[in-house]
């Protein structure tokens, strides 16, 4: 009986392990060496009221000085491979309709392109205009952000240094989630067309991979909600807080009362 009893306890302690285990484990269902397909390269691209750097170098940097009339830059004459001071440099911010407007070139329509997709349209641009016969063009984000918050080790707003970043790769810069963050319900908020789109991931399954938000874009927010086991202790803290609350204010006026009681007699 004594062995029965031993064996069904370490029995429990397993099931309560797997059972965790699968709460807490990202992609479950990928098994080692599984090759997954990813649907199509991807890179961030320009939405209305992005800032965006603009730099255009030439091998003659005098020529290349008018398309760069916001400031003086030192590194020009070293060509496009110049380190350029990054406080110095003119930031275009694209207007709602999906424009930018550079100096001599006019207004180009820029939503929906990548970074270099737009490099290469404003230096076909410089060329059909016979300003200068060898533009290099550097375009940068100015400020590109992600929003993490819920049940993660350091919720807030993060800049993007790559023109790419995934669902993990900011779960990574939150420093990943807490042990009561619900792995199965992570959304995330993004603005298309007007409206907030919420689109829900399960970051246990593989199937993260062709959602259209594994890979995330500028100003989306990732939301870790709560699991079940955070919101019934948030639950017990309340009314544990409620109680000890009003136990206090019940011995308050306990003593209050014998106060009282203490002084009449007298």
């Amino acid at each position: 009986m004594k062995r029965l009893n031993l064996f069904t306890l370490l029995l429990a302690i397993l099931m309560v392990g797997c059972n965790a285990q699968e709460r807490v484990l990202y992609l479950q269902d990928i098994e080692n060496g599984a090759e997954i397909e990813i649907p199509e390269s991807y890179q961030i691209r320009v939405k209305p009221l992005d800032q965006l750097t603009i730099v255009v170098n030439s091998k003659d940097p005098e020529l290349a000085l008018p398309f760069n009339s916001a400031s003086t830059y030192t590194g020009l004459a070293k060509g496009a491979g110049s380190s350029i001071n990054s406080s110095s440099l003119q930031v275009f911010t694209v207007d709602n309709e999906g424009y930018i407007t550079l100096p001599i070139i006019g207004k180009i329509k820029c939503d929906g392109m990548t970074r270099s997709e737009l490099q290469t349209e404003i230096e076909n641009r410089i060329k059909q205009s016979s300003y200068i016969a060898d533009p290099q063009v550097n375009v940068r984000f100015a400020t590109l952000q992600i929003s993490v918050l819920g049940e993660v080790t350091r919720p807030g707003r993060f800049d993007v240094k790559s023109d790419k970043i995934t669902i993990l790769d900011a779960l990574a810069l939150a420093g990943d989630m807490t042990i009561y963050g619900n792995r199965e319900n992570v959304a995330v908020i993004r603005e298309i067309d007007g409206k907030n789109v919420v689109t829900k991931l399960d970051i246990r399954s593989s199937e993260i991979f062709s959602s259209p938000c594994f890979y995330l874009e500028q100003n989306d927010i990732v939301l870790v909600s709560p699991n079940k086991y955070r919101a019934a202790s948030s639950e017990i803290n309340q009314n544990r807080s409620f109680w000890i609350s009003l136990a206090s204010t019940g011995i308050s006026f306990a003593t209050l009362l014998m106060t009282i009681i203490t002084v009449a007699k007298r």
